[in-house]
């Protein structure tokens, strides 16, 4: 995910007004027996989940927390530099390519990798210039994938996507509409595993328009997240980034650094999750919300508690 996988990156300017009336009051201070804190995300299943998780671990810890999901990470990446919000639920390549182009300009390069600690590295060293500080990444992960149907890779012996560039078709993809001018998209898919696509149909990352797509026929490959727990059920199966080309998109808590100097037990709160959280644990607590019509809250108290996390 971002960004985000390639994702969820509409500017939600309609939010900062919600934002700044509400993360005014933020800060060091508070009613709450350790302080206060605003708790911030991006607005999808994974995301509410993942805020969820970190508000109930810092409540067991004594904060008094407070959640604002805002649906883009363009919204509440300064008011977190500046100690507005205390904690973000985010990605370790997103979020290092974001403050990349913070610092370095719109135009730099990325430093991400498909390495989890060297991107971790850069990460703390750019989040050094402005004010924030990442936590231990959990090892669960929610990156780029390409999926095709289970018949598709079935009739034409898929496994990996190597596999699928040695067929030598041309492939359709639905992906999200910034695809072909990404690494991590077509372009990669073209050079790093020699898969000819003839189009991109703009359908959204990991969106139903997408899946639905897939699902039909209308394309031979989509573009889904690693944690999507829907793809069994339509039929649809991820194909092995087997050159390991994706970067890591480990989950990671992104804390302000003044704050966290204040407040050095939100670390060892939050830092608890990332040491025990797997892809496979997201990717069923995903599917409890968006299957079994759970509410976010609850399934994290649920699985926080089978963790003897609180």
């Amino acid at each position: 995910m971002n960004q985000p996988p390639a994702r969820r990156i509409l500017v939600a300017l309609m939010a900062l007004p919600l934002l700044f009336t509400a993360a005014c009051g933020g800060g060091s201070g508070g009613s709450g027996e350790a302080g206060h804190v605003v708790i911030v995300g991006q607005e999808f299943t994974e995301a509410n989940i993942m805020t969820q998780l970190y508000k109930q671990l810092l409540e067991h810890a004594g904060f008094q927390t407070e959640v604002k999901n805002l649906g883009a990470r363009d919204v509440y990446l300064h008011p977190l530099e500046k100690d507005q919000v205390q904690v973000s639920a985010d990605y370790l390549s997103s979020m290092t390519d974001a403050l990349n182009k913070e610092v370095h300009g719109e135009n730099a390069p990325s430093v991400a990798s498909p390495d989890t600690q060297a991107t971790l590295a850069k990460l703390k060293q750019l989040g050094q210039k402005v004010g924030i500080t990442p936590l231990q990444p959990a090892k669960a992960e929610d990156a780029n994938a390409y999926a095709v149907t289970k018949q598709f890779a079935a009739k034409n012996h898929l496994v990996t996507l190597s596999d699928l560039g040695k067929l030598g078709q041309p492939i359709s993809l639905a992906a999200n509409s910034d695809c072909p001018e990404r690494t991590d998209c077509k372009l990669g898919l073209e050079k790093v595993y020699g898969i000819k696509i003839s189009k991109v149909e703009p359908l959204g990352f990991d969106s139903p328009e997408t899946k639905s797509a897939l699902a039909k026929g209308e394309v031979q490959l989509g573009q889904v997240a690693t944690t999507d727990a829907t793809l069994n059920g339509l039929g649809l199966v991820i194909l092995t980034d087997d050159k390991n080309w994706q970067n890591a998109e480990n989950l990671v808590p992104v804390v302000n650094s003044k704050w966290l100097k204040a407040h050095p037990k939100a670390a060892d709160a939050l830092n608890k999750l990332s040491g025990v959280l797997t892809t496979d644990d997201l990717k069923a607590m995903n599917a409890k919300v968006d299957a079994e019509r759970m509410q976010e809250s609850d399934v994290a108290e649920q699985y926080l508690k089978q963790k003897g996390l609180i």
